[in-house]
């Protein structure tokens, strides 16, 4: 349930209505938006009287939301949600351009890429420091060392960086980590989305193999049940019965989930596609769409890369990709 204030009303009244609903067993969520204050009611929202509550003199209206999804509503938050992290802006108008390998593989190798896409305009460096593999026998990740090596890239460039959380029992290497990525396939592991809603960091959420939005929105929904409203949305592919590419971009998944959540909304076409040569054209097509970013992998030696080389950019390539990005992107403003 949510309910939409009058204009003026003051911080007395405000927080006179939250003490009464919170006494009735409710959590109470305020939204003050640019042009109204909004207040969401989570729980058992049958303790309360929808026309004794519509009849205040301060609320303007009432709304039960039928949707599952209550806190990654826009109806409960109507304006955008903007993440902030030192030195990049994500959701509400701000773009976030992340970049950078699938594996972190040496201290050479992140250095001189994070170099690469930050003179590019990347504002994020990307790197994969545990990684899941469909074969136990392929590269693994460098585990804590990949993170060591990914925190001395950000010292030298600047870059906030996002790496992939595998389980629980990692949290605690992840202290100089900017942003928490779920991968597609602990897209529901809830109990490491729950654990996470306790945490004060960002979480990118990756969409699962094969699912829905609506599933995704839910899994946002743990983490931010816990008290952690930090989330970004990420569309990466869904499995579907095409071969040529190594997933279908859904990117009519962007448009959706930004009317149905005020959550930022990012776009993977590395692993949507599987191939560097069609990373651009969907790059380009996924801001056409209204993302709020792009997670784009770089490596500077795609064909001996440890990791998803086939779908990998140069340095070269990206800093082409980034230009047309960013100009597409003035273009549409």
């Amino acid at each position: 349930m949510i309910a939409v204030l009058k204009q003026g009303v003051s911080q007395a009244q405000l927080d006179h209505l939250k003490d009464w609903l919170s006494s009735r067993g409710l959590d109470v969520h305020i939204s003050n938006g640019q042009y109204q204050t909004v207040i969401g009611l989570i729980g058992d929202t049958s303790r309360v009287d929808i026309d004794l509550l519509q009849g205040l003199d301060i609320v303007e209206s009432v709304t039960r939301i039928i949707e599952p999804f209550k806190s990654a509503n826009r109806k409960f938050h109507p304006d955008d949600t903007i993440i902030e992290v030192p030195g990049a802006t994500i959701g509400g108008g701000h773009f976030a351009l992340i970049a950078g390998p699938c594996s972190v593989e040496s201290a050479e190798q992140i250095t001189a890429v994070a170099q690469a896409v930050k003179a590019s305009g990347a504002s994020i460096l990307r790197g994969g420091a545990f990684k899941p593999r469909t074969s136990p026998y392929d590269f693994q990740g460098l585990g804590v060392d990949g993170l060591e090596l990914l925190a001395h890239a950000k010292e030298s460039t600047g870059l906030p960086i996002i790496t992939e959380i595998m389980n629980l029992s990692q949290l605690p290497y992840f202290e100089n980590v900017d942003i928490i990525q779920v991968g597609a396939r602990n897209m529901q592991n809830f109990d490491l989305l729950k654990e996470l809603g306790h945490t004060g960091k960002p979480v990118l959420l990756k969409r699962g193999l094969a699912n829905t939005m609506k599933e995704l929105l839910m899994s946002a929904e743990y983490i931010m049940s816990g008290g952690n409203e930090q989330v970004i949305l990420c569309e990466r592919g869904i499995r579907t019965f095409e071969t040529y590419t190594r997933n279908t971009l859904d990117l009519s998944a962007v448009p959706m989930l930004k009317e149905l959540s005020h959550l930022p909304v990012v776009v993977d076409p590395s692993h949507a596609t599987g191939l560097a040569r069609l990373v651009e054209p969907m790059a380009l097509a996924a801001v056409a769409a209204g993302a709020d970013g792009l997670m784009i992998e770089v490596h500077n030696d795609p064909a001996h890369a440890l990791c998803d080389g086939p779908q990998s950019l140069t340095p070269e390539q990206f800093d082409r990709v980034a230009g047309k990005v960013f100009k597409l992107r003035e273009v549409l403003a």
